[in-house]
């Protein structure tokens, strides 16, 4: 089991600084779009050790952290309980995230097998979501086009068992200000600019941890 007591903060991490831009409009986005709209999600002069314009818990900032012994290096680890994401790198670190998780009983924790990623990806919300809450997904049925409003965000990391899509992911959010609490239909959010760094680091075919909210142990297969 992941807990708080795992991971000691250290450092925090220095990124670069992109510089605002108009937001693009195309249905089909392309490259230069992904430029304009990871421009328009990142505050100006953005470090991530300070920068907070959503108001977050500092906690939730990424930092750089000593992980435990025997993470493999490039894993993903979601604690559900304290609400972060870490990162192992080589070396016995760890980068650490704010998140939210899904709400109620949505939640799934479980070992998946990142087999896919994404930037800006588009988005359709599944039949269950649909079922679920038709006030809010149904409108959405057809799918949505990427960009700053879609609800998965700059970035997205797509959570398999196996051959199977879990339709479960790690994704960017256009509400930032659910980070720290359970708000998702399942999934695992992050602040965009923090997912945009994190996704230059990690690998398809790597295994992301998600463990349970009641602080239990993970049950392996």
């Amino acid at each position: 089991m992941l807990t708080r007591r795992h991971f000691i903060a250290t450092t925090a991490a220095l990124f670069s600084s992109p510089i605002a831009l108009p937001v693009a409009t195309a249905s089909a986005a392309t490259r230069t779009d992904w430029e304009a709209w990871d421009a328009q999600v990142t505050p100006p002069n953005y470090d991530p050790a300070t920068t907070n314009p959503w108001g977050l818990a500092p906690r939730f900032l990424p930092v750089r952290v000593e992980a435990r012994d025997g993470l493999a290096p490039g894993s993903i680890h979601v604690d559900a309980v304290a609400r972060f994401l870490y990162h192992i790198e080589p070396g016995g670190t760890a980068m650490r995230y704010g998140v939210a998780i899904a709400r109620g009983d949505l939640y799934s924790p479980g070992v998946y097998t990142i087999r896919r990623k994404a930037k800006w990806p588009s988005w359709t919300p599944t039949q269950n979501m649909i079922r679920r809450d038709p006030e809010i997904y149904a409108q959405h049925a057809g799918g949505m086009p990427p960009g700053p409003e879609n609800p998965l965000g700059s970035r997205a990391f797509y959570l398999y068992v196996g051959s199977r899509d879990s339709y479960l992911r790690i994704h960017g959010t256009p509400e930032p200000h659910t980070i720290g609490g359970r708000a998702s239909s399942g999934c695992v959010r992050m602040v965009m600019p923090h997912i945009n760094q994190l996704y230059e680091h990690v690998d398809t075919g790597v295994t992301a941890y998600l463990y349970p909210a009641d602080g239990t142990r993970l049950a392996r297969s």
